[in-house]
């Protein structure tokens, strides 16, 4: 179903709405040919991280970018919003836009919702590009220690209520105040107007739901994504796409995986990657999709 919302318009992108898995999913698409690619955000993002790299992607290839269940235009009912439902619920969506199986680029903490994707339902997926992704039971954690240099925000969106009491009504505060200037690299990469779109969806009601899903989720899931691992490592082709994480997504991927990586650093780029360098972004997922699709 195709939908309008107040996010600023892009030249060849529509917005459509999916009832999938007990909830509303908000997704867009681009291009008419071509092998197809699904676009997953991370924090504190929704489809909006990708929309520099969409019209790149969708010259020579059917594109789609959604906004998991609680973030972006996609509802905030109550409900589950751990990882795994996550992963159903993009399972789901491919079921209903019947395109698998699809070239999935994950960012983030989607990287436990993508990974648990290509683990359980491989046949949906052609390929899986993880960028600035790590997994729980393999490193991730790390960066909640805050004694070891990692960030308060994780524990606080994994604390019940406390987000709720901290963060909302300072959406604005928060993301343009700390956490986009925080981890980005490339001056002027993200503008105003990118600020003021996430905002937008992060203060609807309920627009936290998804970030704490997911944040609770990564504090609690390390041995579940390890004995997956162990029984369903992924067998498609990877790409680690890393910048201010420099190789930790190749490590976390060559842990999960019977192939290793392949493995492209953006220098002097920061976490936001879509954002800061959506050309170089858009470049190396090209090359690697080509080269999964000609040896198909």
């Amino acid at each position: 179903m195709s939908t309008t919302h107040p996010t600023p318009v892009i030249a060849g992108v529509t917005h459509h709405a999916a009832a999938v898995n007990g909830t509303e999913l908000h997704y867009v698409s681009a291009g008419d040919a071509g092998s197809p690619i699904l676009l997953v955000h991370g924090f504190p993002e929704s489809w909006w991280a990708f929309h520099k790299v969409i019209p790149l992607l969708a010259k020579t290839h059917r594109v789609f970018a959604v906004d998991l269940r609680g973030f972006g235009d996609s509802s905030p009912a109550d409900g589950d919003y751990s990882s795994a439902t996550a992963a159903e619920d993009l399972h789901r969506l491919i079921a209903h836009l019947g395109v698998g199986p699809v070239h999935l680029t994950g960012q983030d903490v989607s990287g436990a919702t993508v990974f648990r994707l290509a683990a359980t339902h491989p046949e949906d997926i052609a390929s899986l590009t993880a960028i600035e992704m790590g997994l729980a039971g393999f490193g991730l954690e790390g960066f909640a220690d805050v004694t070891h240099g990692g960030s308060w925000h994780i524990g606080v969106l994994a604390a019940s209520g406390i987000p709720e009491m901290l963060l909302v009504g300072r959406e604005r505060e928060f993301l343009g105040g700390w956490a986009f200037p925080a981890m980005t690299a490339v001056p002027g990469s993200i503008t105003k107007e990118d600020v003021a779109e996430f905002v937008r969806v992060y203060a609807r009601p309920g627009g936290w739901r998804g970030a704490i899903g997911l944040y609770t989720s990564m504090l609690a899931e390390g041995e579940q994504l390890q004995a997956l691992a162990a029984s369903a490592p992924l067998r498609v082709p990877t790409l680690a796409i890393g910048g201010f994480g420099g190789p930790f997504t190749e490590i976390t991927l060559n842990q999960v995986s019977t192939k290793p990586a392949r493995s492209v650093l953006l220098e002097g780029v920061g976490h936001y990657v879509a954002l800061e360098a959506p050309e170089a972004l858009a470049t190396a997922v090209l090359e690697f999709v080509g080269d999964v699709d000609g040896n198909r």
